[in-house]
């Protein structure tokens, strides 16, 4: 079976979930997730710097990341494992500030989210899991920042009970220091 490349607009200006062109036969699968030609042709002007992958065991929450100078576009699709995949829209002017937006990805239905800038990214591994990020613009860590994945003034529902609960979430020393959403809006006032 052939799937080609389906773009879904979101609720949220320039976040877009994308089902990239797929072949299923006898001898597996092959997976085309990106094409500058296929992007540009239905309007995305997508280009990729740098891709990276991630590997997360269950009940990881990578997030919520962005970069506010040097902002990042990132495609971002599970090649292996499922995540719970969550966008927050943190710019200023725009009708869904504040919104965020989840996504079931995984290996079977090869989804990727396309993140704008302006937003912040993160995941939930329900299974470990490989995450690959494509992005727009090098990383630079010394631009690198976030908010807190648990933030009551975003409040989002992650779905715990599909890892066990909340006292099976797994965290990096940086992820537990991130800044609370009133900290940022103070900070930087959105982007």
């Amino acid at each position: 079976m052939i799937q080609k490349f389906e773009f879904k607009e979101t609720e949220i200006k320039g976040l877009i979930e994308i089902t990239p062109f797929n072949s299923d036969d006898i001898r597996g699968c092959f997976t085309k997730d990106y094409s500058e030609e296929i992007f540009d042709t239905s309007g995305i002007g997508f280009k990729i710097a740098e891709t990276f992958y991630s590997v997360s065991k269950r009940g990881v929450i990578r997030g919520m990341h962005f970069q506010r100078i040097k902002e990042q576009t990132k495609l971002v699709r599970c090649l292996t494992g499922r995540i719970f995949d969550v966008v927050v829209d943190l710019r200023k002017n725009s009708p869904t500030f504040k919104k965020w937006l989840g996504f079931d990805l995984n290996h079977d239905n090869k989804k990727e989210v396309l993140v704008p800038v302006g937003c912040a990214h993160g995941f939930l591994a329900l299974d470990e899991s490989m995450v690959s990020y494509k992005c727009s613009e090098c990383f630079c860590g010394e631009y690198d920042g976030g908010i807190r994945w648990d933030d009551p003034d975003i409040s989002i529902d992650w779905g715990l009970e599909r890892i066990g609960g909340a006292s099976r979430v797994i965290l990096s020393e940086k992820d537990r220091g991130l800044q609370s959403f009133k900290e940022f809006m103070n900070r930087y006032g959105g982007f």
